[in-house]
């Protein structure tokens, strides 16, 4: 499979990237080695492979919601932040 140059910009822009020239040559020729090399799978046989979903068993832990007491009131925790609105603590838009 060929990497175009317009694939790797348009890969640039949906990361947000900007890449120099140098940056896209080589970029181009290190995507193209990766896909060469993930190619080699479609060379197994897996005829009588099942699908694996997991390579080791796994199962969530559950537990009980326990509400402990704090050793701090709302408003000492309120106290030591820079700012509060509504009783809240404000935090900076992280979007």
């Amino acid at each position: 499979m060929e990497i175009k140059r317009e694939d790797i910009l348009h890969l640039s822009d949906l990361s947000d990237f900007s890449l120099s020239e140098e940056e896209i040559e080589k970029l181009g020729g290190d995507l193209e080695g990766i896909i060469k090399y993930i190619s080699q799978l479609d060379e197994l046989n897996t005829d009588n492979a099942e699908p694996t979903y997991q390579v080791f068993e796994m199962e969530n832990v559950w537990r009980e919601d326990e509400i402990l007491p704090q050793d701090a009131t709302r408003e000492q925790l309120l106290a030591l932040t820079k700012e509060e609105k509504d009783n809240q603590i404000k935090v900076p838009k992280v979007l």
